[in-house]
């Protein structure tokens, strides 16, 4: 049965029957509403909601919380995950899984509350410092930010490592139609590194991400790296659309996917041989689909909601293989299916 959703709620209710009951939180436009959900829907179930008194907080709270061996979630938006910044290094650099939630907004600083795309650099390159990566989900529908959270909680416990979902004001803010899944019964894995009680049954476990030996921390950054290389095998997300046929492939991802999946329909029915890449996983950037349109486009046309972020990684992903140009609003502007219609008219002659 399908229920009517905001996806701000709609995340919330699919964390909590992913088997995330212990939420930590600050409240900031425009993803409010899933920590209101959460503080209304929590308590009955006998899990934990808590507004922090700051994001710096609340990140160290689901890190205290993920430590101890329980799935935890925190969510904001762009200006309150920047100071969660430190809080996910530190996470990263204890190899704890958690899910943080970014409902994104324009920016730099305060910006605006309008929805934007301009944190991906953030999200896939710099989210804090350090050598260290996370996963990074891009759902383009209410829908789809309900089965990507439990994939974004499994993945992270997998690899054991944060994941993240990049969402924006628009896909928090609007309604749709949703299938939840029923919510599991079963108890999740145990995690037996966890610092829980374990009844003198086992070495004590210690969560840590300090080490003062560089030998010792160099060692384990390439163990995470290699980690990572058997991510980028294993975990690429991306729909291709119409891409069989293509001379000009679009890319976007998020709520742009849908903007540009409408220009991309219209000139098809004018005859013109366009398709689209929609990244799925942001990281893993989704080269191998790339690769395959780039076995035959003519060029690629990237649309975003900033100024172009995306562009070198698909760029790189296709070894400039064809010419890669882009389209994009920033600042709180969506672009429309017209506005990239025309730029896709202007490649094509």
């Amino acid at each position: 049965m399908k229920v009517l959703m905001k996806g701000n709620e709609a995340l919330a209710e699919a964390a909590i029957r992913a088997g995330c009951h212990h939420f930590f939180g600050y409240p900031i436009t425009p993803q409010t509403e899933l920590a209101a959900y959460m503080s209304k829907r929590l308590p009955k179930i006998g899990g934990t909601y808590l507004q922090a008194e700051s994001e710096i907080a609340a990140i160290n709270m689901v890190l205290g919380a993920s430590a101890a061996g329980i799935r935890a979630m925190t969510s904001s938006s762009s200006p309150g995950v920047s100071l969660k910044g430190e809080g996910i290094s530190y996470m990263a650099g204890s190899d704890l899984p958690a899910v943080i939630i970014n409902v994104q907004r324009g920016g730099p600083g305060l910006g605006g509350i309008q929805p934007s795309q301009a944190d991906y650099w953030q999200a896939t390159k710099a989210t804090g410092h350090g050598d260290f990566q996370i996963l990074v989900f891009a759902p383009s529908t209410v829908q789809e930010m309900v089965d990507l959270i439990s994939k974004a909680f499994d993945k992270a416990d997998q690899y054991r490592m944060p994941a993240m979902i990049l969402a924006d004001g628009m896909l928090g803010q609007m309604m749709e139609p949703v299938s939840l899944p029923e919510e599991s019964e079963a108890p999740l894995p145990e995690k037996e590194w966890a610092a829980s009680g374990h009844g003198g049954k086992r070495p004590h476990n210690i969560i840590n991400s300090l080490y003062l030996t560089p030998d010792k921390l160099e060692s384990l950054v390439k163990e995470r790296f290699a980690r990572y290389e058997t991510i980028k095998q294993n975990e690429q997300l991306a729909e291709e659309y119409l891409t069989e046929d293509a001379d000009l492939v679009l890319v976007a991802y998020g709520a742009s996917s849908r903007v540009a999946r409408s220009a991309v329909n219209k000139a098809r029915e004018q005859g013109k041989k366009v398709g689209l890449v929609r990244p799925v996983t942001l990281w893993p950037f989704p080269a191998d689909a790339l690769n395959r349109a780039a076995g035959h486009a003519k060029s690629f046309l990237v649309v975003e909601m900033s100024m172009g972020q995306m562009v070198d990684d698909v760029k790189l992903a296709i070894d400039c293989k064809v010419p890669v140009q882009f389209y994009g609003r920033t600042g709180g502007m969506i672009p429309t299916p017209a506005e990239v219609l025309s730029e896709i008219e202007r490649i094509l002659q």
